[in-house]
Formats: structure tokens, C-alpha cells, sequence
């Protein structure tokens, strides 16, 4: 067994906990070995969860566990566990639904209070050294809580108990799944939720929550909702939290105008902006859109590379030289030296970067309010940014937490498949794939996935969300045309989930393994988190599947998990956007059959491929002998000249000869309601 005397994150793989490996706190790894500590050495647990770009995290690493004499009251009254959420982030899911039935906001750092077993009794977030801002000190806090534990037995015990009690209980299932009044109805609701000036939720902080903003877009052309959806994404584009000279985007902004970022930029983030940008260009051609795409996948190369160079890596912190967003700020002064003066000046008043700045002093480059760089100014700025990012790299960069997660690169695998077509860029499809041969043969654990990868050791099992994003990504490259063993992949991965992570009682899925290590309870929340949740994901994978296979299995189990989960999406709808999202291609997706091969039918994938994938599946075969047994389109008369045929349920259309008779069969299908 570890030395509890010592600090013991120095051999864990997670930046995060190596972070840590320094401080005077004899910090634990979360694992067995731990709770045994806490059991014979009869002390209460004290659990820090937190991530590496974290800005608060960082706060109270420096202002607490960095202190000698705070680290030494922590080593005498508890068992320290440190643990990081996006390398766990089951332990994070399970803690945290703890916290709120405490009645707290949340957030990070997480600190939980728990007992030897593990079962939480009292926590909180961030807690300054000394009383503060409304806040106990984080001294006295300790003394508290190890007092309480101690000779307060009823109370604890209480405490516990109703945890306990919320942790176990089984989600009440729905026996009626939603129709399309009541899919239009969420909508609505989150539509009267948006910002009418400055879109996304109302108030601040802002969050570019993705599953929310692709569900307002698929209130439709012209709808209240899809206009709220293009003017958040067009404001975000335009604020600080894009970040204008090294392109990508930060995790969110601290204002209601989406100038004032947060600093830290994720993996997932971005990913999921990347979809909605090429949905935002595909129905309005501003360059606004598809700039800032080229960008997202721009730094993805230049500053996210990670698996050998193959896959992503999660994030990168907020802070550098220890003061959050130094690396992304400018003074025209800095300007002027890099650019001269003239070329400096019009990036100054383009950008918004001038003495006094607009915020602490410092200019955060933003175009809020403006509209679109005129094509020749937008020409000469593109010949000005690799100045600044040169530049910009010298200065000391933000620490990357360098880990791949197998989620995360799923999600962004989808986006990159996806948006390589919509933007006609082959290359982008080529990192797609590059980072899917990763994941599937470094990331391989049996049928299933690990979790996260760093320096060739792998952390297993993985969870429902792993699984779920990448068959996401299969899915999403083999209707891109990237061949038939992405679906044996989807196929694999899907019986996979079924088989270990299926839920019987609530209908959907755990987030962890059926033979993963026992937690104080096996996680299944249904909430979507800053990505969409797995029973989301999954309900829309299984429709795709049911539509590329022929299997009706699928479908079937598609309706189960939206109708036991309806519950659930009618008391959240924010909350369970990615449900809604699967079941508008449940209710409304159309299914695009292209058969034949030559120019012709390739002319007619290509127009099938230009319809926004959150509404269209699909499937191409050279004749109709390839298409699964009993498809509609096997029995339509091909008359062995190239067709796509339009398919909603098992009602197809007519066969189609030409783009332009796709076009108006899908506005017709679509007219129908599908």
C-alpha cells in the first residue's frame, strides 16, 4: 500500500495530477488503495476534482494546497484524493449531482467532503484561504467538517443518507414518447430563453452550449429559433471568445456580450462550433462562417496535435506567466512594432485594440456589432494574422493538457468528416481519419475503448461517452464516403455499448462499464454536460444505424431510449437537447438513397451530401443488390440508370435523375412534415 505520508501523483499520467505532484498535500490518486487509508486511519475523505485549464482550480491550488501550513492541517484531518474530471469524469458526475442536491450552483474546483466508504456528506466549489466574499475560509471549513464527522454523528449521518438517496434513484421512465407538438413546444421554450441581442442564454455567463444551438436550428428556415441560433453564432464569431488572430475559441464569456472569454480553449468546444459554423455557411454563404471554421481546424493543426501528432489533445489552460488570457491580448503600441504603422492601425480600429484596452488595461481583439470584413480588407488581414501568430509565439504559451480523450476526438472526428464536405476540403477529411485510426488501434480495449491515452499508457474501461462519440465519428465518415469499415466499426462499438452499458431499469445508458470498479453508485444522469450526454448521442447513432443497415433492432431500440427518457426531456429541456435533437431526425430525418456509379450518381451524392446533416441520412450502393434486405428502394424498378430516391419511414420517393429534382423532392418530403 502507497505511503499516506507522502504526495503520490507523481507516477499518474494526468497533467492535472502532475500539477499536484508537488504540493506539501499528501494527495492520493482516487482508487482503493485511498479508501483503505481513509478506513484504518478512521479520517474523512476530502476530494478535490478539478481540471488543467481550470482558472479557479489554479486560484486555490496556489492560494491552498501550495501553503505549508494549510497543506498541514489538510494531512492531518483527511485522506486527500485529488482527481481529474475529464479523465474521470464519472467520479466528477457522481460528486457533483451530490453537490447540487445541496442545493449549490456547482463548479470547478469541486470539493467534496466523504466518508471512508466514499459517500459524500457536505461540499462546495471554490473556498478561499481566509473568509471572503461571503465564503468561509477554507481553514476554518476543514476544522469544521473534520469536527462534524468526528462527534456529529446524526447530522453526518443524515447528510449521508440523503445523498445516498438521490445518487440511487432510478429516473422515473416514460411509457409515451414526444410528438412533433410537443418537439416544437421544447423548441419554442428554449427560443423564449434566448438573448434577442446578443443570442444564447440570457445573461451572464455565456456558454456556446452546441446541443442547444443545433436544436434551435432545427426550428427551421425563417423560424424565431434558427434566427436566434445564426445570431449567437454570429456574435460569437464576432466577440473575444473567438479567438481572431490564432483562430478556435475559448470555453466561454465571463459578459453577457460574449467579449470578455474565459481564456481556456477545449477540445470539445470547438469541435462542436465546427458543425454549426458549416451549418451557419451552408444556409447564409458569409464568409463570417467559414472563416472562422478554417481557423477551428487551422489551430487544431498548429497547437492541438497530440497522439504522435495523429489525434487532439483535450484543452489549453487560460493562464500563462501566471495571469489568465496574457497570451491572447494586445496594446497598439505591439501592433505597431510587428506590423508598422499603418497595417497597425487598421488591425487596431478593425479589432478593437486601442490605449486603455477593454479589459484590465489590454485589448481582448473582438468585432462585436460590426459587420463583415469587405473582401479586400478581409484578404489583407489574412496576410497580416500569421505576423501576429508569429509574433504571439513567442510570447510564453498557455500549458496544454496534452492527454487524448476518446469522446472528445469522437466528437471532433464528426465534425471535421462533416465539415470537410460541406467546405469541399479533402484535407480536413484526411485528419479526420488519421485521428479515427488512432483512437480505434491505440485506444482498442477488447470490443470497447479506453477512456484517455498519455505517453502509451491507456485508462480503462472507457465510458458510454466514448463509445457513443466515436461511433458518432464512424458513422459520420462512412456517410461522407469514406468506406464501408467506418460502419463495421459503428456496428462493432454499438453491440458493444448495448452489451455493457445498457441500462434496464432507466432505459438508457450508464456511464460507466458493467465490470468498470465499483463507485458509492453506478452513474446514469441523462443531462447533456458541455457535451451532449451518451443517451443523446446514442439515440441518434441508432436512427443512422437502422436507416444504413436495414435493421429494424435499431430503430427499436432508438424509441425505447426516447420514450423511457421523455420524462426526463419534458421536466429539462435545456438539459436534454441532444435527446431532442435524435428525435427530430426521429420525427423528421430523411433518408437520401443514391444508387448507380459514374459522373451522374456522383453528381447526385454530391448534392445529397450539401443537405444539412442533422436532417439527412445517407446511403449509397452501386446497384440496388447492395442495399440492405428489404429497403423500399430494392423494389422501386431501377432501371440500372443512377437514381436518389427520398425515404421517410418506409415511403420513398419516386427515383431522381438530376440535383435539381433532389432539391425540390427533398423541399417536397420535407414540406409533407417527413
Amino acid at each position: 500500500m502507497s505511503n499516506a505520508l507522502q504526495n503520490n501523483l507523481a507516477h499518474e499520467t494526468s497533467p492535472y495530477l502532475i500539477q499536484h505532484a508537488g504540493n506539501p498535500v499528501h494527495w492520493q490518486p482516487w482508487g482503493e488503495e485511498a479508501l483503505a487509508l481513509a478506513r484504518t486511519q478512521n479520517k474523512p475523505i476530502l476530494l478535490s476534482v478539478g481540471y488543467a485549464a481550470c482558472h479557479w482550480c489554479h486560484v486555490m491550488a496556489h492560494e491552498s494546497f501550495e501553503n505549508p501550513d494549510i497543506a498541514a492541517v489538510m494531512n492531518e484531518l483527511f485522506i486527500n484524493i485529488k482527481v481529474d474530471r475529464e479523465e474521470r469524469p464519472d467520479i466528477d458526475q457522481i460528486y457533483m449531482t451530490a453537490l447540487h442536491a445541496l442545493g449549490e450552483q456547482g463548479g470547478w474546483p469541486l470539493t467534496m467532503f466523504l466518508t471512508p466508504g466514499g459517500e459524500p456528506f457536505w461540499g462546495g466549489t471554490y473556498f478561499p484561504p481566509e473568509s471572503r466574499y461571503g465564503r468561509p475560509g477554507f481553514v476554518d471549513v476543514l476544522r469544521a467538517i473534520a469536527k462534524a464527522y468526528h462527534t456529529d454523528f446524526e447530522r453526518v449521518g443524515r447528510n449521508r443518507e440523503a445523498l445516498l438517496g438521490v445518487l440511487n434513484r432510478i429516473p422515473q421512465r416514460g411509457d409515451r414518447a414526444f410528438g412533433a407538438d410537443s418537439l416544437a413546444q421544447a423548441i419554442s421554450a428554449l427560443a423564449g430563453i434566448t438573448d434577442p441581442v446578443d443570442g444564447g442564454t440570457k445573461g451572464a455567463p455565456k456558454f456556446p452550449n452546441a446541443s442547444y444551438l443545433e436544436l434551435l436550428w432545427r426550428g427551421g428556415p425563417g423560424s424565431e429559433a434558427r434566427k436566434l441560433m445564426l445570431l449567437t453564432l454570429e456574435r460569437i464569431c464576432q466577440g473575444g471568445i473567438r479567438d481572431h488572430v490564432g483562430g478556435g475559441f475559448a470555453r466561454y464569456s465571463v459578459d453577457e456580450r460574449w467579449l470578455v472569454p474565459h481564456f481556456e480553449k477545449m477540445l470539445y468546444d470547438n469541435a462542436q462550433l465546427l458543425e454549426l459554423l458549416a451549418l451557419a455557411w451552408l444556409e447564409t454563404g458569409r464568409d463570417l462562417y467559414r472563416q472562422a471554421a478554417i481557423e477551428v481546424v487551422e489551430w487544431l493543426q498548429r497547437e492541438m496535435m497530440a497522439g504522435d501528432g495523429h489525434a487532439f489533445a483535450a484543452s489549453l489552460d487560460a493562464d500563462s506567466e501566471g495571469h489568465e488570457g496574457r497570451f491572447y491580448v494586445w496594446k497598439p503600441h505591439e501592433l505597431i512594432e510587428i506590423l508598422g504603422m499603418d497595417d497597425a492601425e487598421f488591425v487596431a480600429h478593425a479589432f478593437d485594440i486601442a490605449d486603455g484596452g477593454n479589459w484590465e488595461g489590454q485589448s481582448i481583439p473582438n468585432r462585436l456589432g460590426k459587420p463583415d470584413l469587405e473582401p479586400a480588407l478581409a484578404i489583407g488581414w489574412q496576410d497580416l494574422r500569421p505576423r501576429l501568430i508569429a509574433e504571439r509565439a513567442k510570447r510564453v504559451a498557455p500549458a496544454r493538457d496534452d492527454k487524448v480523450l476518446a469522446d472528445w476526438n469522437g466528437l471532433a472526428i464528426a465534425a471535421l468528416a462533416r465539415a470537410s464536405v460541406i467546405f469541399e476540403r479533402r484535407d480536413w477529411l484526411t485528419l479526420a481519419r488519421d485521428a479515427f485510426r488512432f483512437v480505434a488501434e491505440s485506444m482498442a480495449d477488447g470490443a470497447r475503448l479506453g477512456h484517455s491515452w498519455r505517453e502509451g499508457r491507456l485508462l480503462k474501461p472507457g465510458l458510454a461517452t466514448d463509445l457513443a462519440a466515436m461511433i458518432r465519428a464512424a458513422l459520420a465518415l462512412y456517410e461522407g464516403g469514406a468506406g464501408p469499415a467506418y460502419l463495421n466499426h459503428a456496428l462493432g462499438w454499438t453491440q458493444a455499448i448495448e452489451h455493457d452499458y445498457a441500462d434496464a431499469e432507466g432505459g438508457g445508458y450508464f456511464l460507466t462499464a458493467a465490470d468498470a470498479a465499483a463507485l458509492v453508485t453506478r452513474p446514469r444522469s441523462t443531462l447533456d454536460d458541455a457535451v451532449p450526454n451518451a443517451n443523446g448521442i446514442m439515440a441518434d447513432n441508432l436512427i443512422r444505424l437502422a436507416a444504413l443497415t436495414g435493421e429494424d433492432r435499431w430503430l427499436r431500440r432508438a424509441d425505447e431510449v426516447l420514450t423511457a427518457l421523455s420524462p426526463a426531456m419534458a421536466g429539462n429541456v435545456f438539459g436534454h437537447a441532444s435527446l431532442l435533437n435524435a428525435l427530430d431526425l426521429r420525427l423528421h430525418g430523411l433518408e437520401i438513397v443514391v444508387v448507380g456509379t459514374g459522373q451522374a450518381a456522383d453528381q447526385l451524392y454530391r448534392a445529397a451530401l450539401d443537405q444539412p446533416f442533422p436532417g439527412r441520412i445517407i446511403l449509397r450502393a452501386t446497384s440496388a443488390d447492395e442495399l440492405p434486405a428489404g429497403h423500399a428502394v430494392r423494389s422501386a424498378g431501377i432501371d440500372g440508370h443512377p437514381a436518389a430516391f427520398v425515404c421517410s419511414g418506409q415511403r420513398c420517393s419516386l427515383p431522381v435523375r438530376d440535383e435539381a429534382g433532389l432539391s425540390e423532392t427533398i423541399k417536397a418530403m420535407r414540406a409533407e412534415g417527413g
